[in-house]
């Protein structure tokens, strides 16, 4: 296991193939660990070098107390990949992995060539639903609303078909450090990147599900529309992690994606 100091936090991260490969990096969702991508890496070409993190507060990286911003968690990440020597790679974000991805791609331009913005936007939600749901975790914890978010996360052919899967991605909800989980939400609500994400260039690929309680597909595809030649598309029978439930969908976006932007 692969850790790094960055001021008050300290990263788990992972790195995966061919070490002179052009680097891809995973960004995990809200409540979730490296481990989303699992499915992804073996459907992936040969030849590239996975960047994979758990972002503070998830996963093994650590867990500092109070509210988090969105600023410190894209600084956190460009300075895991200026660590790591990575430039020009193609950044792959789901949820708030998403927000992140269009944070870098506006303060750190260097860093990313292309970018896939996954069942995300520039703005999840409103500052009221976010610190409500804030309200409702120091109320009763993340187990007072993990059956909610699993129908948010899921679609309805995964709870029927998939029912032991689903509760190891429960299991995960959970798991996940409440700090970690209540300082990500609290960044997600001040955060706002219409304006931001409006100017950029970069390649885009936007994925959305058509079933996603967390982040509807018109809201990824009004993300996609600000952002100059973004492509959108959608996987049916799929929620908000489609990573997860079509991987070999997801996969193919992908890789058509890697081979459009010749990052391989």
């Amino acid at each position: 296991m692969d850790m790094i100091e960055l001021g008050e936090v300290t990263l788990h991260y992972r790195v995966d193939g061919d070490a002179d490969g052009a680097t891809i990096v995973f960004a995990n969702s809200l409540g979730t660990d490296f481990r989303l991508w699992d499915k992804i890496l073996p459907r992936l070409p040969a030849g590239l070098r996975i960047v994979r993190y758990d972002t503070r507060g998830h996963g093994l990286s650590s867990c500092p107390g109070g509210d988090y911003t969105m600023d410190e968690l894209v600084d956190e990440c460009a300075h895991l990949l200026q660590a790591l020597g990575v430039r020009d790679c193609l950044f792959v974000g789901l949820s708030i992995g998403g927000i992140i991805a269009q944070g870098l791609a506006s303060r750190y331009p260097e860093l990313l060539r292309a970018m896939v913005i996954s069942n995300t936007a520039a703005r999840i939600g409103t500052a009221e639903l976010w610190h409500q749901r804030i309200d409702a975790l120091h109320n009763g914890g993340i187990e007072s609303i993990a059956d909610n978010i699993m129908q948010r996360w899921f679609a309805r052919s995964f709870h029927r078909e998939h029912s032991l899967e689903l509760l190891a991605w429960r299991n995960m909800l959970t798991r996940t450090p409440l700090n970690g989980y209540i300082g990500c939400c609290a960044a997600i609500a001040a955060t706002d990147y219409s304006a931001s994400s409006a100017a950029l260039t970069l390649p885009t690929l936007a994925i959305a599900g058509n079933e996603d309680g967390s982040v509807p597909p018109e809201a990824v595809r009004a993300t996609a529309d600000l952002i100059a030649g973004a492509r959108y598309a959608q996987i049916d029978d799929s929620g908000h992690l489609p990573c997860v439930e079509k991987p070999d969908e997801y996969a193919r976006l992908l890789n058509d994606f890697i081979r459009e932007t010749g990052h391989a």
